[in-house]
């Protein structure tokens, strides 16, 4: 009657070992990688064990959370041939298959009951040899990166019908170096402002890297304002206000914008040098953006045509300055004593147009005043118009329109005076 239960669970044993037997042993494990850099060859390791005959093996990507697999390369051990699966114009995938398989005589060692075994030797058996099927990315792109997946199939024992599979999984962690990085200045063009202070923020910004930094911080005095990725440099010690702000891109990356602030001393901060440095993972050293605040001096004034007549169309334009100005001025033009042609008190922007120059407009001077929040600058430039022999004097309105019959020829001389403000 004691009997009865071990019989019971030797029978099991037995059972199980002839299943095993006839379904095969079969371990896959893939080694894990560490993050790679878009560019580098990557190859994913697929180690199994096994001591049944091999199928096929199969790598697949897998997106969107799993739900999809795509086969990327394909091992058939039925031909011993390999191939990709992915589009014709990406043959860059290479699939590498090592197997080192030895045989021993084996002892089967079957138990019977409690203490009582059966052995049967002389029987030739597949030791479960380590086997490797490596897959080669040569230039990995930011578009790899994710979960990978390699799948295993051996012939069952039993019936060649059915395939045993098993499976390994991994991530693949493709990084990118930003690829540009580059200061401006916020809410600009901006006026000079001589009585009141007012807040100035600069902006670096980072495109192309993949991941996106995490911020450290650390302070020293004259040297560092903050250590953040970017972090700013600076010689001075104002009390500065830094943020980042992060916008993922469709392809992966991110572009990541520090901003600093603080309140602007034209006195202090004007050519004053500002410096910007990232550091990434991808990186072998930090890239660097750097910036001087220069307030505008010495426009130079541009006039077209050279030898304007009545009725002509006059071009005024500042072209360039005397020395390297950030960030961009902003431009405003009087004039003189009067109104401008159309009628406006001022006008906006970098070039001003006066169209169909009347005889009035002979001897009027322009003021062009060029400002950012360092410093403000004013240059003069005088009107002089030839008459045209071709219109008639006195035909051109109060607007400086022309008739269909000739003007005044007059000359244009172009005398520049330029004031100086800071």
């Amino acid at each position: 009657m004691r009997a009865a239960p071990s019989l019971r669970r030797c029978v099991c044993l037995l059972l199980a070992a002839i299943l095993d037997l006839a379904c095969g042993y079969l371990t896959v494990n893939i080694e894990p990688l560490p993050p790679v850099v878009a560019g580098d060859a990557v190859t994913l390791k697929c180690n199994f064990k096994t001591d049944g005959r091999m199928r096929e093996i199969v790598w697949y990507r897998v997106t969107d959370g799993g739900t999809i697999k795509q086969k990327i390369f394909t091992f058939d051990a039925m031909f011993s041939t390999n191939y990709s699966h992915m589009e014709n114009y990406r043959k860059r995938e290479d699939l590498v298959y090592q197997s080192t398989v030895s045989l021993k005589e084996c002892v089967s060692v079957l138990p019977l009951t409690d203490g009582v075994t059966l052995q049967k030797p002389g029987a030739l058996c597949v030791l479960h040899a380590p086997q490797t099927a490596t897959s080669m990315l040569p230039e990995v792109r930011i578009s790899d990166n994710g979960p990978y997946e390699c799948h295993v199939g051996i012939y069952d024992r039993a019936t060649r019908e059915k395939v045993v599979l098993a499976s390994g999984n991994i991530f693949l962690n493709v990084m990118a170096p930003p690829t540009s990085i580059e200061v401006v200045a916020a809410d600009t063009p901006a006026p000079f402002s001589r009585y009141q202070a007012q807040n100035f923020t600069l902006v670096c910004i980072v495109s192309g890297g993949k991941p996106a930094p995490m911020p450290t911080t650390e302070n020293i005095p004259e040297t560092v304002v903050s250590r953040e990725f970017p972090r700013w440099v600076h010689s001075a010690e104002p009390t500065y206000f830094l943020r980042h702000s992060r916008t993922p891109s469709s392809d992966g990356t991110v572009e990541v914008r520090a901003l600093l602030t603080w309140t602007l001393n034209p006195q202090i901060d004007n050519e004053a040098l500002f410096s910007c440095e990232v550091k990434h993972p991808a990186l072998s050293m930090p890239m660097q953006a750097e910036v001087t605040l220069v307030a505008p001096k010495g426009p130079k004034i541009v006039m077209t045509p050279s030898r304007a007549r009545v009725g002509d169309t006059v071009r005024i334009l500042v072209h360039g300055f005397q020395n390297e100005v950030f960030p961009e001025p902003m431009f405003t033009w009087t004039r003189v004593g009067s109104r401008l042609l159309d009628g406006s008190a001022e006008f906006d922007g970098k070039e001003l147009v006066l169209e169909r120059v009347p005889a009035e407009l002979n001897g009027s001077m322009y003021r062009c005043t060029a400002q950012n929040p360092l410093g403000s600058t004013d240059t003069h430039t005088r009107l002089i118009v030839f008459e045209n022999p071709n219109i008639p004097r006195g035909t051109e309105d109060s607007n400086g329109s022309i008739g269909p019959t000739g003007a005044r020829l007059t000359l244009v001389l172009a005398l520049t005076v330029i004031l100086e403000l800071t």
